[in-house]
């Protein structure tokens, strides 16, 4: 298949469910959000703390943010994340997703429809690109070529951020479905109960999949000639596997809140081996 070809087969399938309901909403809440966010209220505080992770690597001004898949800026989080830019460049493959973002940013924004492959955009010009949850979702022949044009647009000395998923998670499912099935025997717990999970992908219930082959960790290091690489963690479980080991209560909620505390007092050990890594990409300077 022709990397034009890749390219289109990918982007259609994004495009199928986001030009459909992805981005329909109930409340203030997406398809989105609802299919693959953990909503809960007591985890709101951790969830709201891992988005504001990426502000720390953010410079603290510049004239321009390139915002790769921008989405509607669905969280108020995200609105964090430009807030000291002249202009915050938000580039999506939904037109719907945009102009959603410019009812929430108005003159701040600029908001480029198509594919980011494809737009032309100058070297060298944004102090700041970031993409959350979005490289993965790229045929996995042309996330380098992604990446490397996220860098080559950004000026050097400046970040590129990038929230990615990891393939080689530390799996939980074996120990988790152990306790919960003797849980189960022991206390009768009725059968729903007992959740199916899959380590990170889709629930069978969710009918519809988007496209993902996130690459290891050590392919991030492909980058080392044009960008000084950092990894660290963003966040430890998927959706699902967050709402099953952690329940919500007061207690789920103290047990976030602790895990927080341990992905920033070991951030190798949580970068390498659990879900949600965020790479943070510095372009060199002699770039």
């Amino acid at each position: 298949m022709s990397e034009e070809n890749k390219m289109n087969a990918v982007k259609e399938n994004a495009l199928e469910f986001y030009n459909s309901i992805g981005w329909e909403t109930e409340g203030e809440v997406t398809e989105d959000a609802k299919r693959w966010e953990d909503l809960r209220e007591h985890a709101k505080e951790y969830v709201s703390k891992c988005r504001l992770r990426v502000l720390r690597h953010i410079p603290a001004n510049g004239e321009y943010m390139l915002d790769m898949a921008s989405g509607p800026i669905q969280y108020k989080e995200y609105l964090e994340y430009s807030k000291n830019f002249k202009k915050r460049y938000c580039v999506d493959l939904s037109s719907e997703a945009l102009e959603t973002a410019e009812k929430k940013i108005g003159n701040h924004g600029v908001f480029l429809d198509g594919n980011f492959l494809s737009i032309p955009l100058e070297d060298n010009f944004f102090d700041c690109a970031i993409s959350l949850h979005t490289i993965y979702h790229i045929n996995h022949d042309l996330q380098e070529a992604a990446v490397r044009k996220l860098v080559a647009v950004t000026k050097p000395g400046k970040p590129v951020i990038i929230v990615y998923s990891n393939p080689d998670t530390l799996s939980l499912t074996a120990p988790y479905r152990f306790v919960r099935n003797i849980a189960a025997y022991l206390y009768r717990l009725p059968g729903k109960m007992i959740s199916r999970l899959k380590n990170g992908k889709q629930n069978k219930e969710i009918p519809f999949n988007l496209y993902i082959h996130p690459h290891p960790n050590k392919w991030w290091l492909t980058f080392s000639d044009v960008a000084d690489v950092k990894i660290l963690p963003w966040r430890s479980f998927s959706t699902d596997m967050q709402k099953n080991l952690f329940p919500d209560n007061r207690l789920g909620k103290k047990m976030l809140a602790i895990l927080f505390k341990l992905e920033d007092s070991y951030p190798n050990f949580f970068a390498k081996y659990f879900q949600y890594p965020m790479i943070i990409l510095t372009k060199k300077i002699e770039f």
